[in-house]
């Protein structure tokens, strides 16, 4: 099939092989160069499949940075040990008037390999407005913060020192959990790069951690799995042939230690189909995930 340069598919007309290729692509297993080779070979072009592919943040917004249930900001926090002062984006349900604040369960929110996108300051949101005082931090605030575009995001973020990254996201935890409006329940929920860091904490600071939701995450070192406590919710995609292929040595180690998790995996899915300003969103199974994710997290962290 040959398509002229001035149309755009849609998500049906995409074949599957190009969804793997461009996750490949934004994993950093090939460059962009061999991506569009690839899709060239299939008579596609880069214009043809880039309103399918690329992510549109005008349509992630579920809920406003104004609803009038929420509050919205930005705070810092301190990680001498990691890549210096760390920032993020905090979102707190509003005290209604007349009413007294009250200490509340918090959710820290990891995003993917890109830095702090709009689809996760909305993720944040919603978690607000469902009750918890959720926190997103921006793994390149050191680096000027997300830049606009998600490539330009995954190259900044590639550019820095794994083990510094780990740390940041530590004592985001840990500045999340002593938060003077916080319980000491803390949540983690984590997409894709964000999933990997959602098990890495609970395996890394399992007194910190009471709950984590890892969604198309990779496991943790499998030297520190035995540590986790907390509860896990998985959430895995059926087509995301690249993590799932992780699954079955990190169920066997959670069964050995008889962890308490649940994993759920969506057909028809691909990576990535709860964020819903990309042709990966899969409605159904992005609204089934997230009300999962809201009664896991009620349950262990009221």
């Amino acid at each position: 099939m040959s398509l002229p340069k001035t149309v755009t598919v849609n998500a049906k007309q995409i074949p599957q092989e190009a969804f793997d290729w461009y996750d490949e692509y934004a994993h950093g297993d090939i460059d962009r160069r061999t991506f569009l080779r690839r899709l060239t070979a299939i008579g596609l072009t880069a214009a043809a499949v880039s309103g399918g592919l690329l992510p549109n943040y005008a349509m992630a917004e579920q809920v406003s940075f104004n609803d009038e249930d929420i509050t919205a900001s930005y705070a810092t926090f301190p990680s001498k040990d990691g890549l210096g002062e760390g920032r993020g984006y905090l979102v707190m349900p509003k005290v209604k008037e007349g009413m007294m604040a009250k200490k509340l369960p918090a959710v820290l929110v990891v995003h993917e390999n890109r830095g702090l996108n709009p689809y996760i300051k909305d993720v944040a949101r919603r978690l607000a407005k469902a009750g918890f005082i959720a926190f997103a931090p921006d793994i390149l605030h050191t680096l000027g913060g997300y830049p606009g575009n998600d490539d330009e995001g995954r190259s900044m973020q590639s550019s820095l020192d794994k083990a510094k990254v780990e740390t940041d996201f530590i004592n985001a935890a840990y500045f999340l959990k002593n938060h003077e409006l916080t319980t000491d329940k803390l949540g983690v929920v984590g997409f894709c790069f964000g999933g990997y860091v959602s098990n890495m904490l609970a395996a890394r600071i399992p007194d910190t951690i009471n709950a984590a939701v890892p969604y198309y995450g990779t496991p943790a070192e499998s030297s520190i799995i035995k540590n986790i406590k907390a509860p896990l919710l998985l959430q895995f995609a059926e087509l995301d042939k690249r993590v799932n292929a992780s699954w079955p040595d990190y169920e066997v180690q959670l069964k050995s230690m008889k962890a308490d998790y649940q994993a759920y995996v969506y057909k028809d899915a691909n990576h990535g189909f709860h964020n819903d300003s990309t042709a990966r969103y899969v409605e159904t199974a992005a609204e089934l995930s997230w009300e999962r994710t809201l009664t896991f997290f009620n349950k262990h962290l009221a």
